[in-house]
């Protein structure tokens, strides 16, 4: 028996998506407003929980962390979360007998506090559940039915759901994935293209402890990061990785017998952390670059994927989707508190103005290294290793990058800082 959604046109709030960044921008907006304000996430997915996400993990930079500690939310998986302390990145060939670092980045007091690493690595599984947890007890109302299409009319947006049934609310916030059709629906224009490479990835467990360090690997073929995770179930020494290869190598390398797959990330991974076993995966999806031309439409947000895609190589996709719930949930609280539409054109122009200069940034620095690093060029390799070691060389200069990746320079959303809304 289903129940009828109803909602006041001005104190409601639409979500379609339940992934990471629709979920933490729900909980910081019904931290802040309570009863007072109604909100209502749809994902046709949420009956599955945080299994749909099994095998996959996610670098939270520090200010992402202080957010989630603000929203209550880190206490619940801060066991889950390994520090990164440590990072070395090398670039050589895959024949090459001997992979030299070029470029090293450590909280040693050098490049930061000490207390405070520049990222942890947390799984998807545990990340999501305490999302979904923390919605359902505070209030919000998870429908796992899909958004099919929505309309506006006057003060309100309506949306009619996968079930028969509608819901309406003042602001629609489509979270819905980098194929959004609400998106789509609301006349957005996306600029993309696919880059010829593939994006895998795995759990690995080793025999030796990774001590908190990060590795990316810049090979022709694409980055290899290896990256730290817990100690699983039974204690074993863990890490993630993330393999970018050409698309058009990718049936081969994964087509063969387990430990013919295993010697293949072996050949990448190196011994340095002793022998390996494939935990879980490898499962391998295209890579993409996109970012929509609007993140707003009348009455309608887009976040997450669903404003921009970008390359993995720096692993700042879900702290960009962070950064956006922090600065929309910041301007739909600003609206409330003054007794404004929180779904009017000046209010979304706002998170657009906040949000378009910094995704835009990201998204051309990420595809930028990768066509940098992605090839066997000599010129460019000369340059690129030049380029690192002068990095490495130079401390102000290590310290600006450490900032931009941990999130914590230039005008940053209030949460994004640690204070509460």
């Amino acid at each position: 028996m289903h129940r009828t959604v109803t909602s006041a046109p001005r104190r409601s709030l639409l979500v379609a998506g339940g992934g990471i960044p629709g979920l933490a921008l729900a909980v910081a907006l019904k931290k802040a407003h309570g009863s007072a304000l109604e909100i209502v996430l749809c994902d046709p997915s949420l009956n599955a929980g945080a299994t749909r996400h099994r095998g996959r993990a996610f670098a939270v930079a520090a200010g992402g962390r202080r957010m989630l500690q603000q929203l209550g939310i880190w206490e619940r998986i801060a066991s889950a979360a390994q520090p990164i302390r440590d990072m070395a990145i090398t670039d050589s060939r895959l024949t090459d007998p001997i992979r030299p670092t070029f470029l090293t980045f450590s909280r040693d007091g050098t490049e930061g506090p000490d207390d405070e690493p520049f990222a942890h690595m947390v799984e998807a599984e545990p990340f999501v559940d305490a999302l979904i947890a923390a919605a359902s007890e505070a209030g919000i109302l998870l429908e796992p039915v899909g958004i099919t299409a929505a309309s506006t009319a006057g003060s309100e947006i309506r949306a009619a759901l996968s079930d028969g049934r509608s819901v309406g609310g003042s602001l629609l916030v489509a979270a819905d994935g980098a194929r959004s059709r609400l998106r789509e629906a609301a006349g957005i224009g996306w600029v993309g293209w696919s880059y010829p490479q593939s994006g895998i990835v795995a759990t690995i467990g080793h025999e030796r402890d990774h001590g908190g360090r990060a590795t990316e690997h810049f090979l022709p073929s694409g980055p290899f990061a290896i990256l730290p995770l817990v100690p699983g179930r039974d204690g074993g020494h863990r890490s993630s990785i993330v393999w970018t290869e050409r698309a058009a190598d990718v049936p081969a390398l994964l087509g063969g017998a387990p430990d013919e797959i295993l010697a293949e990330i072996e050949r990448r991974f190196g011994l340095n952390l002793g022998r390996l076993s494939l935990e879980y995966g490898p499962n391998a999806h295209p890579l993409a670059f996109g970012i929509a031309r609007s993140f707003r439409a009348e009455r309608v947000a887009l976040l997450g994927d669903a404003a921009h895609v970008i390359h993995p190589v720096a692993g700042q996709g879900l702290n960009l989707g962070l950064a956006s719930a922090a600065a929309l949930a910041e301007v739909v609280t600003e609206a409330l508190r003054l007794g404004l539409d929180p779904g009017a054109g000046d209010v979304l122009r706002d998170y657009e103005r906040r949000r378009r200069f910094d995704t835009l940034a990201m998204a051309a620095a990420t595809d930028g290294l990768n066509r940098l690093f992605s090839n066997d060029r000599l010129p460019l390799r000369l340059a690129r290793d030049l380029g690192l070691g002068l990095v490495e060389r130079l401390p102000p200069l290590k310290r600006l990058f450490i900032g931009e990746a941990a999130g914590l320079r230039g005008e940053q959303p209030r949460l994004l800082r640690g204070e509460a809304l």
